[in-house]
Formats: C-alpha cells, structure tokens, sequence
C-alpha cells in the first residue's frame, strides 16, 4: 500500500514539475521582438497565468539568470537567456530542417522541391530533393539563376520589398506560380521562407514539366507548399510576433 502511495505521490510530482517548466516557458516566450521590458501585469497577462504563480516563476528565474527585474520593477529577459539562444545557434544547420521539409513536400505533392536563397542579383539553389518521377525538371545545388524569372526568385524579390506588380500581389497572397517564366515547358510554385526575427531566409518550391503541374494542379499545391513553409519558418523563426509577415499568420497551420 505504502509503495502504491509513493508512486502515486511520485507520478503527481512529475506532472507537477512538467507544468511548472511549461509555464516558466510561457513567462519567457510572453516577450514580442524588440521589446526589452514588461511589466508583470503584461507578463501575467499574456502568458495567461495569476499575477503571483506569474511572479514566483520570474523570481525563480532569476536566480538563474534567465530573467532580470529592473529598477522601477518590471521584468526583461537575462543573460543566460541570450547565452541559451547564442549556443543554438552555434550547432544549428539550417540543412537539418529544410531538406526533412523538403522531403515531406516531395511525399505530399509527388514533384521536386527546392530550396533556394538570394546572392546579390541572383538566386542559389542550396537544396533539393528529386521527386519520383521520371520526366522531371532539373536544377543543381549551387545552381545561380535570376531573381525576376521564375517563381521562387519572384517571391525573393517580393518579401524583399520589391515595388509593384507581380509584387505586391505576392506578398498579398503569399506565393507566386511561375508557367514557363524562366524556361519553356517548366512550371512552379514557390513560397517564402522566414529565419530568426522574421527575416526572410529564401524560397521553398516544387517544380516540373508544364505539361503535368497544369495551372489548376499548382494552384492546388499552392496551399500545401505555404503550408510547408509556414512550418519551416515558424521552426526557424520561433512563436508569432509583430514582425509575422501578415501571408504567413493569414496561413499559418
């Protein structure tokens, strides 16, 4: 009986330390970009929790250094937050993430799909994923090709504040389709990809014959290609703040 009892105890403990880490995460994830303090009414607030479980967890914190209290008493994340952030980023590989995704967007949609970021004037292809199909279209990783041609370079320029249209449209929407734009008989659909802070990393896309990936079938992947780069870029770039592209919170999944 007295075992039964202890595991129960043990069990009741567990979860009670899992929801206090969850909610010391909250506290932390309560700041938008940019901003350095809050008081603890906003911090409560927003992480949906009571002004004193609120102040207990920062004042935990504290002792760690995670969060700081100012002068006048509000609160702003600490150092060791930002030495947390710094060693992530030292071993991160944004490969690790986006040829996964890439190879998820090949299962969902049966077409190749690639990566590509900007480099002065043009775009690099810096991973692909070859589809299933045996009449494709090819492209080399490293492969330079231009930014105004092209859907995945279109949406580059578009989220890089190029004026005008097709632009402005892009950027309404959140991707672009491209018939035979750069080459003849080849069609894509491409979306924007967003790292830390919401700056934009590059463009995700599928492409293939023309013949196959018709107006009407890249319109409907159009919706599966945004949805994988929403999710690339909310794993790159962490929870939704202002600085959110309003295409990306419009399809966020």
């Amino acid at each position: 009986m007295r075992n039964t009892t202890a595991r129960k105890g043990d069990a009741a403990g567990a979860e009670a330390g899992v929801a206090a880490v969850t909610r010391a995460l909250a506290l932390m994830e309560a700041f938008e970009v940019g901003e350095s303090t809050l008081t603890l009414a906003e911090l409560s607030r927003r992480a949906a929790m009571h002004k004193t479980t609120a102040l207990r967890l920062a004042r935990t914190l504290a002792l760690s250094r995670y969060m700081v209290q100012t002068d006048d008493g509000q609160w702003r994340l600490g150092p060791a937050a930002g030495w947390l952030g710094a060693r992530y980023h030292a071993g991160f590989d944004v490969n690790n993430v986006v040829e996964p995704a890439l190879h998820q967007l090949v299962k969902e949609t049966g077409e190749s799909a690639s990566f590509y970021v900007r480099e002065g004037d043009i775009r690099s292809c810096v991973a692909r994923v070859e589809g299933p199909q045996s009449v494709r279209h090819n492209v080399r990783i490293g492969e330079r090709l231009p930014l105004n041609k092209g859907a995945p370079g279109r949406v580059i320029l578009a989220f890089s504040g190029a004026a005008g249209e097709p632009y402005e449209s892009i950027r309404e929407r959140g991707f672009h389709i491209s018939l035979g734009e750069r080459e003849a008989e080849v069609a894509s659909v491409a979306a924007p990809v967003f790292s830390l802070n919401w700056r934009l990393l590059g463009s995700m896309c599928i492409s293939g014959p023309s013949s196959r990936l018709t107006k009407a079938k890249l319109e409907k992947h159009a919706k599966v290609v945004m949805r994988a780069a929403n999710q690339l870029s909310y794993a790159l770039a962490g929870s939704r703040s202002a600085a959110t592209p309003a295409a990306v919170s419009r399809w966020h999944p």
